[in-house]
C-alpha cells in the first residue's frame, strides 16, 4: 500500500507508533552563551528543538522514496529543564497521528539524569525536486516585483 500525498508524492505507509532518534553531547556551541556571553552556559532551547526536529526526520525517512524528504511544519515545545556542557542529549519522536497530509510525532529530550523537554512536531513529505523548483519561482517573483 503507498499514500498519496500532495502533488502525488507516493511513499510507503508509515505505522503509527514509529520511531527515530538523535543524540548529542552539549557542547560550547549548543549553549546560550555562545549567543550571547552574559547569558550561562546551559543547552539552548533553539538546539533541543533542532534535535527534536532530527529525530522527526529519522522516523519517517525510511519510508520516504528517493525524491522526497519530511520537512517541519509546526513546532509545540516545553523546555523544562537545564542541562550543562558535557551532558548527554537524547531525543526521541514518536510518531502519533497523520491526516492525509501532515505527520506528527510526540518528541521527547532527556539529558544524564532527566527529561529536558517535551511535545509535538508536525512533518509533511515532499518531493525535493518538487520542492526546489517552487522556491526558485518564489525567489524569481520575488525578484521581479522588488525591480518593480
Amino acid at each position: 500500500m503507498i499514500q498519496l500525498l500532495n502533488d502525488s508524492i507516493l511513499m510507503k505507509p508509515v505505522p503509527i507508533g514509529a520511531r527515530g532518534e538523535a543524540q548529542e553531547t552539549v557542547e560550547f556551541e549548543h549553549t546560550l552563551t555562545s549567543h550571547h556571553d552574559f547569558l550561562p552556559p546551559i543547552y539552548s532551547t533553539p538546539d533541543m528543538v533542532r534535535l527534536m526536529e532530527v529525530a522527526a526526520f529519522h522516523c519517517l525517512q525510511p519510508y520516504c522514496e528517493t525524491d522526497e524528504i519530511s520537512v517541519g511544519t509546526a513546532i509545540n515545545i516545553e523546555h523544562r529543564a537545564a542541562s550543562g556542557i558535557g551532558a548527554n542529549i537524547r531525543v526521541e519522536a514518536v510518531l502519533e497521528s497523520f491526516d492525509g497530509r501532515f505527520y506528527t510525532m510526540r518528541v521527547s529530550a532527556h539529558d544524564d539524569v532527566q527529561e529536558i523537554g517535551r511535545g509535538t512536531v508536525g512533518r509533511a513529505v515532499v518531493s525535493v525536486s518538487k520542492f526546489l523548483e517552487r522556491v526558485k519561482k518564489s525567489d524569481r517573483n520575488k525578484l521581479s516585483r522588488a525591480v518593480k
